[in-house]
């Protein structure tokens, strides 16, 4: 967070869960930033966050982990979608470093 921090950078997460599970969730892993809840989807939808998922064979709808840069400006400079959480953020912390510039 404070690499984050140092370049001026929010971090923000977004989910269809309650407030209350997001509440207990940062409390679980100690989170240090704010958990919004879209039980409506709307901001989710929005952005084609709500996709098509298959797990199992089974096909269902669901969040696509994804992660927006966005600029001061409140313009979006990069989409990371679908990401796995290895190695994501260094790289999103790389992307960020690299639009600073």
């Amino acid at each position: 967070m404070s690499a984050f921090e140092a370049l001026n950078c929010r971090v923000v997460g977004v989910s269809p869960d309650s407030v209350e599970s997001h509440r207990k969730f940062g409390e679980k892993l100690g989170i240090s930033f704010p958990l919004l809840s879209d039980p409506e989807h709307v901001f989710i939808e929005i952005c084609g966050f709500w996709k098509r998922k298959k797990m199992y064979g089974k096909e269902y709808m669901g969040v696509e982990r994804s992660t927006l840069l966005v600029n001061p400006a409140g313009i979006v400079e990069r989409l990371f979608a679908g990401v796995k959480v290895a190695g994501h953020v260094e790289a999103v912390l790389q992307a960020l470093k690299k639009a600073t510039a």
